[in-house]
């Protein structure tokens, strides 16, 4: 029995202990509901780079009056407040996930209201312009078109007729592609015909990202094999032949096929009447009895299917290529490069030496004022003299700096350690020559792969180059690729290298890139 004031001290106690815990499980089930939808996100955000989804994206702006300068607020109509993925774009300045951004600028923070929203990037901007971007998130569309159908065989032999193998490589993609995160939409799901206008029509009316038809070859020839892949190479408009040389690549390299001529000649309605990048591709030829053996087998369509779904990722999302040229400028071989390079609206890096900068001082300022970034990387190119001592190298580097401000007006703050930033000449000086270069605010990039261009004993014809190039980067995401702008051989196959490379944006260095060091 307890005495009336302890049993009611002890009754509320314990109901005060319960109603804690009931509230602190509601908070950790909130809690928990909340990870799950944020996990959720971030799960379909990895599967989908962002930055694949800006491209296909439809806009709303939202006027001057939603933001509230003094706040920082940013207000959701309720009309929008359905939307279920989302990015608010102000500038460049600042990006951060989630539905609160820090930021850096006038005001502490950006609180985005909405109903539910997933926010998938904040982007800052000076406020007083208060110019605010809502972009509905949308995944790439890819039309798969499974040739023929219906009425329309395509072509036969023995028992297998080509629409048949045509669908099922498709309904593959299809499945692999959606997958990824990419909307799917096929110019035909089962054995009916479909007009090559209305495959085209239909494609152009969702503008679609890009547009694959799936096809089977056939020659008179049973020996004839391999792939084909074909594009419209007339129509300078869409990036048709890099999508062309992405499935020709990547099916090759999942199903180790013939690879056959890429043809830049299409004169299909398909590939000529789209208005998105384009492409058909032959996966083999029905008249081989052994090509014909493995396009009817599953495994075989499956492998098919994974080189053209890998194909149209990297179109999408892109590897990235940083290419670089030592050595110059040189007359001939240097100028050969940049209207290479000019002609593809390709972007590299040239690190210069500086006794060639003063022999063809209009060549650097062409390389600068055709968009090019530009390093030092020595004066001399003289290892004995250079690494003779951590001041012998500063001398010479500013020698060079000296002369390539004074040619092309650009305060250089990149560098690239002649031989490397390890080698066997600079071995005793060169921690200490990186301490103090990168204290007087300078940045110095080595590679990690190369053409070998600059080893002369080995006297490497061009397909040794091309070949050396491709083995090196070992499918890195990253590349910064070592080529010498001053050797003969390297300027002849800089274009055919360009084409081995198709799963990589190319792009110049800058201070804000990341450096690849030894």
């Amino acid at each position: 029995m307890y005495a009336e004031g302890t049993y009611l001290t002890s009754y509320c106690c314990n109901y005060i202990r319960r109603e804690k815990k009931i509230k602190l499980g509601k908070r950790i089930l909130a809690a928990s509901m909340a990870l799950c939808v944020t996990g959720a996100a971030v799960l379909i955000a990895c599967k989908m780079p962002l930055s694949n989804l800006i491209a296909a994206r439809e806009s709303v702006e939202i006027s001057s009056e939603s933001v509230e300068i003094s706040s920082g607020i940013v207000a959701i109509s309720e009309d929008l407040a359905a939307v279920n993925n989302y990015v608010i774009t102000i500038d460049k300045n600042m990006e951060a996930t989630g539905s609160e951004a820090i930021v850096v600028g006038d005001v502490d923070a950006y609180n985005i209201e909405g109903s539910g929203a997933v926010f998938e990037k904040l982007i800052y901007k000076n406020v007083t312009e208060a110019a605010v971007m809502l972009e509905e998130a949308k995944p790439p569309v890819i039309f798969v078109d499974a040739g023929h159908g219906g009425m329309d065989g395509g072509c036969v032999s023995g028992k297998v007729i080509e629409k048949d193998v045509n669908l099922a490589i498709a309904k593959i993609v299809k499945e692999r592609l959606e997958d990824s995160g990419y909307k799917v939409i096929m110019a035909r799901e089962d054995d009916s015909f479909v007009s090559k206008e209305e495959r085209v029509e239909a494609a152009n009316s969702v503008k679609a990202d890009l547009y694959v038809s799936i096809h089977q070859n056939f020659s008179e020839d049973s020996k004839v094999s391999g792939m084909e892949v074909w594009y419209d190479g007339a129509d300078n408009t869409r990036d048709n032949e890099r999508l062309a040389r992405l499935l020709k690549q990547q099916i090759t390299k999942t199903t180790a096929s013939v690879e056959r001529e890429l043809r830049g000649n299409a004169d299909f309605y398909v590939t000529g009447s789209t208005t998105m990048p384009s492409c058909l591709i032959e996966t083999g030829f029905l008249s081989n009895a052994a090509e014909r053996q493995k396009l009817v087998s599953e495994e075989y369509q499956r492998q098919i299917a994974d080189g053209i779904v890998n194909g149209i990722s990297y179109y999408i999302s892109p590897k990235t290529m940083y290419l670089t040229f030592d050595d110059g400028p040189t007359e001939e071989n240097t100028v050969r490069v940049l209207d290479i390079l000019k002609e593809r609206g390709v972007k590299a890096t040239f690190f210069l030496i500086g006794e060639n900068v003063r022999k063809n001082p209009e060549i650097a300022r062409r390389i600068v004022a055709e968009g090019h970034t530009i390093g030092i990387h020595s004066d001399s190119h003289n290892y004995d003299t250079i690494y003779e001592s951590t001041d012998s190298f500063i001398r010479d580097f500013d020698n060079a700096h000296q002369t390539v401000l004074e040619v092309t007006g650009v305060d250089v703050k990149l560098f690239r350690f002649p031989g490397g930033s390890i080698n066997a000449y600079n071995k005793d000086v060169s921690d200490e020559i990186i301490e103090k270069m990168t204290e007087r605010g300078y940045i110095y990039y080595d590679w990690n792969a190369s053409l070998e261009d600059a080893d002369t004993q080995k006297n490497y014809k061009t397909e040794d180059l091309i070949a050396n190039a491709v083995d090196s980067t070992l499918g890195r995401n990253k590349i910064v690729m070592l080529a010498h702008d001053a050797v003969y051989n390297t300027g002849l196959c800089l274009d055919e290298l360009l084409d081995n490379f198709p799963e990589y944006e190319i792009k110049p260095l800058s201070e804000d890139v990341t450096p690849i060091q030894f």
